[in-house]
């Protein structure tokens, strides 16, 4: 077996309220930034021991479907790189 690291993105859909990605966006602003749009997220960094870089990838799926992630608010995204 070999260690992969799977890095889970979890964001906020679009059209659903993001209150922190706003504050921030203001806080920007005010600082000269100018921005059309931001969005906070959450990133995950599991280690996991699997055959190959599919079965990690698949296996981190799982955990951002059954915990990580609420698919009725959120989209995530799952990358496997080799530890």
């Amino acid at each position: 077996m070999t260690t992969y690291t799977a890095t889970v993105t979890v964001r906020l859909k679009r059209g659903v309220l993001d209150p922190e990605a706003e504050t921030t966006k203001r806080a920007l602003e005010r600082l000269g930034f100018e921005l059309e749009s931001l969005r906070s997220a959450d990133q995950f960094e599991v280690d996991v021991d699997a055959d190959s870089a599919g079965e990690a990838e698949d296996r981190a799926d799982e955990m951002a479907q059954r915990l990580l992630a609420n698919p009725t608010i959120h989209d995530y995204d799952v990358e496997v790189a080799e530890a």
